[in-house]
């Protein structure tokens, strides 16, 4: 197959059209500012072009006076507009290379389908449509539950409110990307990020964004979060081919912008996160309280810690709630503890440990005597 024979026929498919206008004639055609098209086009994420080269067509021309009229209609506010663009571009940029990628794998593992360039872009025009049914589809069902919930809350600011931040990591990623190849990697992290994207719609989270080896999720409700958190903490403790995670999480007001978050809150769950060990995972202080109160939940205060940008950090160690013991078998723990001089409630796990280390070495020493 030519190159150059290829990316044409795979243009006039994808563009809609041939090349034949310059970025100044596009501006003139769509009623727009040379300047302000050229911001826009930069926004986008693409390439600057000199004004004399002839590379858009008559869809940028419709595009451009589209932004122009939502623009002028008042749904989007101009000093906004180089934003929503930007975000627009980098979203729809990254689901491009994916769908890139996965025609390249089905054109390499399927050879007969690319045996002239004719051929490849009967097939990518017979499967563009199909593509852009299902993201018209799924667009519209985020739009209607992004709906929903905005006008159930119509009294709260949609930008900055409260809700859970929350991250989970993969620990030891680092040390795993040497031990593997590409293709493991690959596997690893596509499995992470499916089971990760299931549980948090499972509990009415939303995923923010995939970042490596870690996810970034917000919820709602206090409740909802602890249980993506523990579900996920369990369900790859449960998976022979993930390496164990840790989460971080904390509640509070966050500016929610063009898809991402933003704010102190965000930093904090980072931090705690950063903190936490395998199979962990630290709350900050206000989703404790909100936690305590719900029977299905163990929260034990951690030790305060130093992180960057914040001195004492005091978290606590979130844990599905245990059978509480009863009865004459609840009073011989207690009568067992008292004997032992250790305390009656131990507010976390490294202060009964360290409990119980004294105890033994204690025992060491006496027998050491006799």
């Amino acid at each position: 197959m030519a190159q150059d024979d290829l990316q044409q026929r795979l243009e006039r498919v994808l563009l809609g059209g041939p090349r034949k206008y310059t970025r100044l004639d596009v501006a003139q055609k769509a009623g727009v500012p040379e300047e302000r098209s050229r911001r826009l086009w930069r926004a986008l994420g693409f390439a600057t072009v000199d004004d004399d080269e002839t590379v858009f067509t008559d869809a940028d021309v419709a595009a451009m006076r589209t932004a122009d009229q939502l623009v002028q209609s008042g749904l989007v506010e101009q000093h906004l507009e180089v934003a929503v663009t930007r975000a627009l571009g980098q979203h729809l940029s990254r689901l491009a290379e994916w769908q890139v990628h996965m025609l390249w794998q089905l054109i390499t593992e399927n050879p007969e389908l690319a045996r002239s360039d004719r051929q490849v872009a009967r097939l990518v025009e017979r499967l563009l449509p199909e593509l852009e049914q299902v993201q018209n589809f799924v667009w519209r069902r985020h739009l209607a539950a992004y709906a929903g919930r905005a006008f159930a809350s119509s009294d709260e600011d949609l930008e900055a409110r409260t809700q859970i931040v929350g991250f989970v990591d993969m620990v030891g990623y680092t040390r795993l990307t040497r031990q593997i190849d590409e293709d493991e990697l690959s596997q690893v992290l596509d499995a992470f990020e499916s089971l990760a994207t299931e549980v948090i719609a499972e509990h009415h989270g939303r995923v923010v964004k995939m970042i490596g080896d870690e996810v970034l999720f917000v919820a709602d409700e206090p409740a909802a979060a602890a249980e993506i958190a523990l579900t996920l903490t369990e369900r790859t403790s449960a998976a022979p081919d993930l390496p164990a995670v840790r989460a971080g999480m904390a509640s509070g007001r966050i500016l929610s912008r063009f898809g991402d978050v933003y704010g102190s809150v965000v930093n904090l769950a980072a931090r705690l996160t950063s903190v936490a060990r395998p199979d962990t995972i630290l709350v900050d202080r206000e989703l404790a309280a909100a936690l305590e109160p719900l029977p299905a939940y163990e929260l034990r205060t951690r030790r305060p810690v130093a992180v960057r940008g914040y001195n004492r950090l005091r978290p606590s160690a979130l844990r599905r709630a245990k059978d509480e013991p009863s009865g004459m078998f609840a009073s011989s723990q207690q009568l067992a503890a008292e004997m032992m001089g250790l305390p009656e409630n131990v507010e976390d796990t490294e202060t009964a440990e360290a409990a119980a280390e004294d105890l033994t070495v204690g025992s060491r020493r006496r027998r050491r005597r006799r």
